[in-house]
């Protein structure tokens, strides 16, 4: 695993020219188990619009939009870009853009980002400056979910475990949940209210406790 280089934009370009659905995420059982449980994840039943970098051929993105007014899906590569489209299009609240974060980033505010299978492909600058976005692009009270593989690989800077004290240390954001599944670290945060506290949980929401 490297320590200090990101992961060049070669990497991904290589990734899909050999395939595509390089990380075959729409035919692995271990996928559809890790995106229902990232979907399972998020305290509320509804959300108005969501942000997902990263999107990949956009399998997650279409369980996002069964919960989601609006979803924003982007990609860096277009041949991602191009096969998250066409698995969505019968979707008109999706919008599939290319884009590279942090370099880029879109306007306007969202009450839902998801990182999937992302941040550990930054080194610390970038990694920082993707997290300074996303609490700025986070509505105050809105989730965050992210998502990252705990295993070793040459390509990843992180493990999901080596993210995850990174991400309960932004001081922005309020953890309400964490999965250390065998395979990956699902965590769930919510943007500081402008008091200082965070959203209700769902059982408050509902008025149960």
């Amino acid at each position: 695993m490297r320590t200090n280089l990101a992961t060049p934009p070669s990497y991904f370009d290589t990734m899909y020219a050999r395939s595509a659905d390089p990380w075959d995420l729409a035919g692995r059982w271990y996928e559809q188990r890790k995106y229902a449980l990232t979907v399972a994840a998020l305290p509320r039943r509804r959300y108005r619009r969501a942000f997902e970098p990263g999107c990949s051929v956009g399998v997650l993105t279409r369980l996002l939009a069964e919960r989601c007014a609006e979803v924003l899906a982007t990609d860096r590569v277009p041949a991602a870009v191009e096969a998250a489209a066409r698995r969505n299009r019968d979707r008109p609240h999706v919008e599939v853009r290319p884009m590279a974060v942090p370099g880029e980033w879109p306007e306007g505010t969202f009450d839902l980002i998801v990182l999937s299978e992302l941040l550990y492909y930054f080194d610390d600058a970038t990694l920082r400056e993707v997290l300074k976005r996303t609490v700025d692009s986070l509505e105050p009270g809105a989730t965050l979910v992210t998502v990252h593989w705990d295993h070793p690989v040459d390509d990843h800077l992180r493990t999901g475990t080596q993210l995850a004290p990174l991400l309960t240390g932004v001081d922005e954001l309020v953890p309400v949940g964490q999965l250390n599944d065998a395979d990956f670290v699902l965590q769930t945060f919510t943007r500081r209210l402008p008091d200082g506290s965070a959203a209700p949980a769902p059982a408050a929401a509902e008025g149960l406790v």
